[in-house]
């Protein structure tokens, strides 16, 4: 979760509705962010942004921008974010593939399933790339206005938030969370059973476990059919997430245009 402070904005708009609505919300998403679904954090998103580009949108804050020297550094800022915002809704989009190509080889038989852990392998190496890459470009203000820590609070959020729903897809750091879950699954261990979160992912991960381990039998069919059920619903899960992040993306275009158009204020 990211921790910041946000000092009171003494700006001309400082009592503005829109504002404390942007301080709110951002307040609201750093306390919240780990008990929030997928849904609820795009959702968290869209409504962050729709309130900064309003208040980006004020001539009182126009003026604001256009007087200060870290302009470059925010455009910078909303660069990034459009960047993490892409590469999350591609990231997406290509474990979205993998199901669909899992689904298909399991209506055949179980031979899918290697090439399936496989390519999630790869892909999960990827975004574990991705992201120690991205904060290895992160830089701290060197603005210490009271608008530069605003407009850094709601990029810090954001990336913790991008991070939160990357991890969605991600695999577990520890293969242990992933064990207690496939013992859980499994009938003979009823008495054994522990409380553990887990995500739809994290649950076709477990099954496709057990499904692997298990020798073939007649129960083979009936177990394949739950589970293709099940990926068809994550499939359009992940699909929904996709467009909630293009939503997003768009968003952030006209964050970026409204920083832009304070330089010619």
């Amino acid at each position: 979760m990211a921790s910041f402070h946000i000092r009171s904005i003494s700006l001309p708009s400082r009592s503005h509705p829109i504002t404390v609505s942007l301080e709110e919300q951002i307040h609201k998403l750093n306390t919240s962010q780990s008990s929030l679904s997928l849904g609820q954090k795009l959702s968290g998103l869209k409504e962050l942004y729709e309130c900064l580009d309003d208040f980006l949108r004020l001539s009182l804050t126009q003026q604001s921008l256009s007087h200060e020297n870290f302009v470059e550094e925010v455009l910078n800022g909303s660069l990034s974010l459009l960047d993490m915002c892409s590469n999350t809704r591609d990231f997406f989009s290509q474990m979205r593939e993998c199901l669909q190509g899992l689904e298909l080889s399991l209506r055949r038989s179980r031979n899918g399933v290697d090439a399936y852990m496989a390519l999630r392998k790869t892909l999960n190496k990827l975004i574990c790339k991705y992201l120690r890459n991205f904060k290895k470009q992160g830089n701290k203000s060197k603005s210490n206005s009271e608008i530069a820590v605003l407009l850094k609070g709601v990029e810090e959020i954001s990336t913790s938030m991008f991070e939160s729903i990357l991890s969605f897809i991600s695999q577990p750091k520890s293969k242990s969370k992933l064990s207690i879950f496939t013992k859980f699954l499994q009938p003979k261990n009823e008495s054994c059973k522990e409380e553990v979160e887990v995500n739809e992912m994290e649950k076709i991960d477990a099954e496709l476990h057990i499904l692997k381990s298990k020798k073939k039998s007649s129960n083979d069919s009936n177990q394949r059919k739950s589970m293709l059920k099940e990926i068809e619903a994550l499939e359009m899960s992940l699909k929904e997430a996709e467009e909630d992040l293009e939503c997003v993306y768009r968003r952030l275009v006209k964050i970026r245009v409204s920083i832009l158009n304070s330089l010619n204020h």
